[in-house]
C-alpha cells in the first residue's frame, strides 16, 4: 500500500519531464498511473486489510492504511475518474506552457486525497489532508495572472485551512479520550468516548474540519468562487474527490461518535441547510460551472444529512449517491468545459442547438443528465429512491426531513435541465466561438462517465455487491440493497412528484432570476461577508502588530524574547514553589575554577563599558577561552578543542571587522540604561536560579547511560556523540539543513533576479 503512495508522489515529481520528452503523450502516459492504482484497488474488492509500516512509535504516529470497503469506494472514485481528468486535460489544456506543472500538482494531489481515504491513524490523515488543502491552492490558483483565481484560491486555503487546524485539535483530543490515534482501534471504544466530557468540544472541532473540506453552510461560500480554476480541476476537485473528504471523513468516525443525539442533530441540520439552499442558489445563475458548483454544495449537503440520520437506508444511500454524484458531476463539468473550449463560453444565455456539432458530447450530456434527475435507468434513480426510503425511514420528524429533500431534488431536476438539456437543443445562438465538434480526448470522458451511470443503474447488483454493500457495513453494519423497481408505492410517487416539480422550476427560472438582485443584497450580509470582513480586520491588524514587534531595532528584540522568557520561567517557579529547591554546595568547586569565573565575569564586564570597538571584542575573547578552560577542566575535551576553534576564529574575523567599524558612540539615554541593566539581572539571576535548581535535583535516571547502550544496538554507531547528531537528533538536524538549504536558496534567487544596472550612455 505504501508503494502505491510513493508511486504517486514519484509520478507527480517526473510528470514535467515526461511532457518536456512526450509532449503529445505525456497526458494519456501519466494517466496510466492513476489507471494503474485502480485496477491494483479492484483486486482488493471484499477485503478488509490493514497494512502497517512503522513511522514515529514512540508518539503513537505509525503509517497505517486500511482497505475496507468505505476506503476503497473513495479510492477508486479517486483513481478512476483521476485517469479520465488527466487524459481529458492533456487536451483541454494544449499548448498552454504551464501543462506540465498541471500534471505535477494534479498527481500530487490525488495522492495526498488517496492518502487521505486509506489512512487508519488519525495524524497521518491530517497529514495528507493538509497536502491537499496546498495542492488544491495550487490548483485553484493556476491562472495565477488573474486576481480572482489567486483570492479564489487564498479563499479556499484559508477556510479549508483554518478548519483543518480545528480538526487536528479534534484528533488530538479524540486520540487521548481513547489513547489510541487508530481509527480501527478507536471504533472499538466507541462507547467510552462519546460518555466522555470532552465528547461535545471534540466533535465540534472535528466538524468544523469537515464541514469546511465539503463547504457545508456557512462554510459554503469558497467553492462556487472557486470555479475560477480550469474546469479539469472543477471537475475534479469540486465534484469527485476533495470536497468529498469531509464527508469521507464523517462516515469514518461515525462507528466512533455517532449515538449521542448531538451528533445527529448537527449533521441534519447543517446538511439540511446547506442542501436546500444552494439547490435554489443555483436556480439563479447563468454560467455552467456555476450552476454546478453551487448543485455540488448541495449534493454535499444531502450526503450529510443522510448520514446524520444514519440507519441502513440512509447510509446505503448516502454511499450510492456519493458514487453516482461523482459520475455525473465529473461529466457534467467535463461538458461544461467542452462547451467553453468549443464555443467561448458557459453562458447558457448564449449556448442552443449545439447537437448539431458536439453529437458525442450531447449524448454524455445527456446521460448525465437524466442520472442527475434520478430518471430510471439510471443509478441516480436508486440513489434518489433510496435517499426517500432513509428519509420516510427516519424516526424524528420524518415529514419534515421528506419535504425538505424532495423540495431540494426539485431544485436540482430544474438545474440538470439547465445544463445537460438546455445548451444542446433549442435554436442556434450565436457564441464567442463558431461552434464544431469537440476532439476524441474531451468527449470520451463525458460519455464514459455518463455510461456507467446508466450500466450500474440497469445492473445494479454490480454496484452493491462489490463496492456499496461493504462500503454501508464499515459505516453502520448494514446495508439496504439496491433495486431499479420497488413496485408502485409512496418512495416512486414521491420521485414522481419530484420530477414534475423540477420541470416547473426549470420554466419558472426566469422569473426567479428577475429576483437576483434582492437575492445578492440579502447575501451581502451572509458568511462571505463576514469572511471578508475578517480578513479585512486581520490585514489592518498586522501593519499595527508588525510596527510594534518588527521595529528593527535589535534591542527591542532583545526585549521581548528576555521578558518573555524570564516571566514564564518566574511564574513557573513562584506557582510551584520551586525556588525552595535551591541549594548551594560549593564544597566541590576547586580555587582555579573560582578564578576563571571571576575573570569571565569581569570580562563581560569590560564589554559592556569598554568605549573601543577593538576592547570589547577582546573581552568577549577573553569569555569564550575561559568557557574553553572549564570544558578542558569539566573532562570534555571535545568541547574544549570546539570552543577554542570557533571562539580563535571569530575573534580573528572580528578583529579584522572592527577597523572598518566606527568607534562607539552614545545614542542610549540614561533611563533605557537602567533598563537595560535591570532585564539583564532579572534574566541572568533566573537562568542561574533554574541551573542550580536542576543541579540540585538531578533525574533519577541519566540519558548518558541511555545513549551508551543503544547508540551501537540502535544506530550501529560507536561514536556516541556522532550517533545522537545523526540518528537520535535526526529531525533536528534535518530542521538545521533545511533551515540553511532555504536560505541558500533565497540568497540564489535574489541573486539570480536582482535588477541589473544598466550604464547610461
Amino acid at each position: 500500500m505504501l508503494y502505491i503512495i510513493i508511486t504517486g508522489f514519484l509520478a507527480a515529481m517526473v510528470a514535467p519531464a515526461v511532457h518536456k520528452l512526450l509532449p503529445r503523450f505525456a497526458g494519456p502516459l501519466l494517466s496510466l498511473v492513476p489507471l494503474g492504482i485502480f485496477a491494483w484497488l479492484l483486486t482488493q474488492v471484499g477485503t478488509d486489510t490493514l497494512f502497517s509500516y512503522q513511522w514515529f512509535p514512540a508518539l503513537g504516529v505509525d503509517l497505517h492504511f486500511i482497505v475496507d470497503g468505505l476506503s476503497l469506494i473513495f479510492a477508486l472514485i479517486i483513481s478512476g475518474i483521476g485517469a479520465v481528468i488527466l487524459f481529458y486535460a492533456s487536451e483541454y489544456l494544449r499548448g498552454d506552457a504551464r501543462l506540465p506543472r498541471f500534471y505535477g500538482y494534479l498527481l500530487f494531489f490525488m495522492t495526498a486525497m488517496i492518502g487521505v481515504v486509506l489512512s487508519d491513524n488519525l495524524l497521518v490523515m491530517f497529514v495528507f489532508w493538509e497536502l491537499t488543502s496546498i495542492s488544491s491552492y495550487l490548483l485553484i490558483g493556476f491562472n495565477h495572472e488573474k486576481e480572482r483565481s489567486r483570492y479564489a484560491a487564498l479563499q479556499a486555503l484559508l477556510v479549508t485551512g483554518g478548519g483543518g487546524l480545528a480538526m487536528l485539535a479534534g484528533f488530538l483530543i479524540l486520540g487521548k479520550m481513547g489513547g489510541t490515534y487508530s481509527i480501527s482501534q478507536l471504533i472499538q471504544q466507541g462507547e467510552h468516548i462519546v460518555s466522555h466530557g470532552l465528547y461535545i468540544p471534540m466533535i465540534i472541532l472535528i466538524l468544523l474540519g469537515a464541514f469546511t473540506k465539503s463547504a457545508q453552510w456557512p462554510f459554503h461560500f469558497w467553492l462556487p468562487n472557486a470555479m475560477e480554476a480550469p474546469t479539469p480541476v472543477s471537475a475534479y476537485l469540486h465534484s469527485a474527490t476533495m470536497v468529498k473528504a469531509g464527508v469521507f471523513l464523517i462516515a469514518r468516525l461515525t462507528p466512533v461518535l455517532s449515538g449521542p443525539e448531538v451528533w445527529h442533530v448537527l449533521l441534519i441540520s447543517f446538511g439540511g441547510i446547506t442542501m436546500l439552499m444552494s439547490a435554489a442558489m443555483a436556480i439563479g445563475q447563468n454560467d455552467l460551472k456555476r450552476i454546478l458548483a453551487y448543485t455540488t454544495v448541495s449534493a454535499l449537503g444531502i450526503m450529510v444529512f443522510l448520514l446524520g440520520m444514519g440507519g441502513k437506508y440512509a447510509i446505503t444511500a448516502a454511499m450510492t449517491f456519493l458514487l453516482v454524484h461523482s459520475l455525473y458531476k465529473g461529466g457534467l463539468f467535463l461538458v461544461a468545459g467542452a462547451i467553453d473550449h468549443e464555443t467561448g463560453t458557459r453562458d447558457i444565455r448564449m449556448l442552443g442547438g449545439l447537437r448539431k456539432y458536439m453529437p458525442f458530447i450531447t449524448v454524455g450530456a445527456i446521460l448525465a443528465a437524466f442520472s442527475y434527475s434520478g430518471l430510471p435507468p439510471f443509478l441516480g434513480f436508486i440513489a434518489k429512491e433510496l435517499i426517500y426510503e432513509g428519509a420516510v425511514h427516519y424516526p424524528v420528524n420524518p415529514r419534515l426531513l421528506t419535504v425538505m429533500i424532495v423540495i431540494t431534488n426539485m431544485f436540482l431536476v430544474a438545474t440538470a435541465i439547465m445544463v445537460g438539456i438546455r445548451p444542446f437543443f433549442g435554436k442556434s445562438l450565436p457564441t464567442p466561438k463558431a461552434p464544431h465538434a469537440a476532439p476524441f480526448r474531451l468527449w470520451s470522458g463525458p460519455l464514459l462517465l455518463g455510461a456507467l451511470g446508466l450500466i450500474l443503474g440497469i445492473i445494479p447488483i454490480i454496484a452493491c455487491e462489490s463496492i456499496i454493500a461493504p462500503c454501508a457495513l464499515a459505516i453502520t453494519g448494514e446495508f439496504a440493497r439496491l433495486s431499479l423497481w420497488h413496485g408502485f408505492n409512496v418512495i416512486l410517487l414521491l420521485s414522481m412528484i419530484t420530477l414534475a416539480g423540477g420541470i416547473a422550476i426549470y420554466f419558472l427560472a426566469p422569473a426567479i432570476k428577475r429576483k437576483q438582485p434582492l437575492f445578492d443584497q440579502l447575501a451581502r450580509g451572509g458568511p462571505e461577508e463576514g469572511y471578508r470582513a475578517l480578513l479585512k480586520g486581520l490585514i489592518a491588524y498586522a501593519p499595527i502588530q508588525t510596527r510594534f514587534f518588527q521595529t528593527g531595532k535589535l534591542r527591542n528584540y532583545f526585549y521581548y524574547i528576555l521578558v518573555f522568557f524570564t516571566g514564564i520561567l518566574l511564574i513557573t517557579m513562584i506557582k510551584y514553589g520551586i525556588y525552595g529547591w535551591i541549594k548551594v554546595d560549593l564544597s566541590q568547586v576547586y580555587f582555579h575554577e573560582f578564578l576563571i569565573v571571576i575573570i569571565m565575569l569581569l570580562a563581560a564586564f569590560k564589554a559592556t563599558v569598554s568605549s573601543s570597538v577593538l576592547g570589547a571584542v577582546a573581552a568577549l575573547g577573553i569569555v569564550g577561552f575561559c568557557v574553553a578552560l572549564l570544558f578542558a577542566f569539566l573532562s570534555a575535551p571535545d568541547l574544549a578543542l570546539t570552543q577554542f576553534s570557533i571562539e580563535t576564529l571569530t575573534v580573528i574575523l572580528l578583529v579584522l571587522v572592527a577597523y572598518k567599524v566606527p568607534g562607539f558612540k552614545t545614542f542610549t539615554p540614561r533611563k533605557n540604561k537602567i533598563k537595560d541593566v535591570a532585564i539583564s539581572i532579572v534574566s541572568g539571576a533566573t537562568v542561574t536560579l533554574i541551573m542550580l535548581i536542576v543541579l540540585n535535583n538531578p533525574a533519577q535516571t541519566k540519558i548518558s547511560d541511555y545513549f551508551l547502550e543503544n547508540s551501537y544496538i540502535m544506530a550501529h554507531g560507536r561514536n556516541v556523540v556522532n550517533v545522537i547528531l545523526v540518528d537520535f537528533r535526526a529531525l533536528d538536524t534535518m530542521g538545521e539543513i533545511t533551515v540553511l538549504a532555504l536560505a541558500a536558496i533565497g540568497v540564489y534567487t535574489l541573486l539570480k533576479f536582482r535588477r541589473r544596472i544598466v550604464p547610461n550612455d
